[in-house]
């Protein structure tokens, strides 16, 4: 079997560079869900297995991995997993239904549900075949580009377990916050607790980079985020760097992306994270103002301009560089990848980034 060591040599460190706010030649891209649905050999690889147990196929996450970098020129890769491996983790029950997408039979209800929740969990025993995954990945990779390991952040873990699937309002575990503030708060810290162990344990397999994904912040006004949101995302990243230090491993730069939590820019770029990701609906010029050069900033095309025709792609990403500049950010689509968008866009978007940015650094 592959060991955490002895990785092969990193030939592209263009996003990480840029993550660490160092000097570019140009842009590096990536797209969140870039290992999908929209790929046919995706589909087919996956054709018939269960979402969750190609989670625990070490090999199976390694190819759905690498499929998108044998046809793009991606500048990272990012682990195949889901957010809710850490429910899971925890002892709850999580089904992917097809259709309907992830299912929880058995949601908390009320605090006493809590007991439920396994008060310690073995994160080696419980996620060890996603360190596996990383380690077999690092190694296939062959050093092409980085890796990127991830989490969910705590209020979006939170949101599922308590509503049991997706919800466009999020009122029964926001009905938590207000009702059961204390229980959130003991919800959120035993996730953090463990979000913080899986985290280093990716490191330990060989994540060159981290991403936190707090999908539901849109769910949250500026008050509640504030409560419930950042003072764990802040934790973590804290957390996270200081474990890394004592155990004399290389810290990795790592992203926070809070999706449509625009209200929280200013605080997210003061949370010890490198880089922030943004969602659509923030104009870039703006954000770069409103962060004020402390982190590096990734996203944040409209996933839909993906349907645009490829001429058209070349025009909003040529916009979206040249409003963020071409130091210092990382591009990405301001969500994911939607399973009817087609492969050849994706390319030209990839393209059209590396292009036009190296163009705008040549007219310096």
């Amino acid at each position: 079997p592959f060991s955490p060591k002895d990785f092969p040599k990193l030939k592209n460190d263009t996003f990480l560079r840029a993550a660490r706010g160092e000097e570019t030649q140009h842009v590096p891209v990536w797209c969140m869900r870039q290992a999908g649905r929209y790929l046919p050999e995706f589909r087919e690889a996956r054709a018939g297995k269960d979402f969750f147990e190609t989670c625990r196929s070490p090999e199976a996450c390694c190819e759905l991995t690498l499929q998108p970098l044998r046809r793009f020129p991606f500048d990272a890769a990012i682990i195949f997993c889901d957010i809710l491996v850490v429910p899971q983790a925890l002892g709850m029950e999580v089904l992917m239904v097809p259709g309907k997408g992830p299912t929880f039979p058995e949601p908390l209800k009320e605090p006493e549900d809590l007991v439920r929740l396994s008060p310690q969990v073995d994160v080696a025993a419980e996620l060890g075949y996603v360190f596996k995954a990383i380690t077999l990945t690092r190694h296939k990779l062959e050093g092409k580009v980085p890796l990127i390991g991830f989490t969910g952040a705590p209020w979006t873990l939170m949101t599922y377990m308590i509503e049991g699937a997706g919800s466009p309002t999020m009122s029964k575990a926001k009905r938590w916050l207000y009702r059961h503030p204390e229980a959130s708060h003991k919800l959120l810290r035993q996730l953090t607790d463990v979000i913080v162990e899986y985290l280093l344990g990716q490191v330990n397999a060989g994540a060159q980079a981290l991403q936190v994904f707090e999908s539901h912040a849109g769910c949250l006004g500026p008050v509640q985020f504030n409560e419930f949101a950042l003072p764990y995302l802040r934790d973590i990243a804290r957390r996270v760097k200081e474990k890394l230090k004592e155990s004399g491993l290389d810290t990795v730069p790592m992203i926070v992306f809070a999706k449509d939590a625009h209200y929280a820019l200013e605080d997210l770029s003061q949370s010890h994270y490198e880089v922030v990701g943004l969602d659509w609906t923030v104009d870039p010029k703006e954000a770069r103002e409103r962060t004020g050069g402390r982190v590096s900033l990734q996203g944040n095309m409209d996933p839909c301009g993906l349907y645009a025709p490829k001429e058209k792609i070349g025009e909003i990403v040529k916009k979206m560089v040249e409003g963020f500049g071409t130091q210092r950010y990382i591009a990405n689509l301001g969500h994911g990848l939607y399973p009817d968008m087609d492969p050849d866009h994706v390319g030209a978007f990839v393209e059209a980034v590396h292009s036009q940015s190296k163009q705008l650094q040549e007219q310096k």
